[in-house]
């Protein structure tokens, strides 16, 4: 299995950076994990924000593997520790 986290947004910061790498470190052989960063819709020029948000729903669509299974990880989602996200996985 491999996990693909998609996220909006280029040029994190160091110190995610450095997360991703930590937990990546972490993950077992058998689930390789990759980060890609998808291009976030130019905030100028007058847009509405479901127009921005339908463009990069089409670039997170467009950067996912075929036959993926999409978890999209929102704010206003449960709060799952590692070990309930392990157990979702298996």
């Amino acid at each position: 299995m491999k996990l693909a986290i998609v996220a909006v947004g280029t040029r994190m910061p160091g110190w995610a950076d450095e997360a991703f790498a930590e937990f990546a470190k972490r993950m077992p052989r058998e689930l390789a994990l990759e980060l890609k960063e998808i291009k976030a819709e130019p905030r100028s020029g007058g847009k509405p924000v479901e127009a921005l948000l339908a463009a990069e729903a089409s670039r997170i669509g467009a950067a996912l593997p075929a036959r993926s299974r999409l978890v999209a990880l929102d704010e206003r989602g449960a709060d799952l520790t590692t070990q309930q996200l392990a157990g979702r996985l298996r």
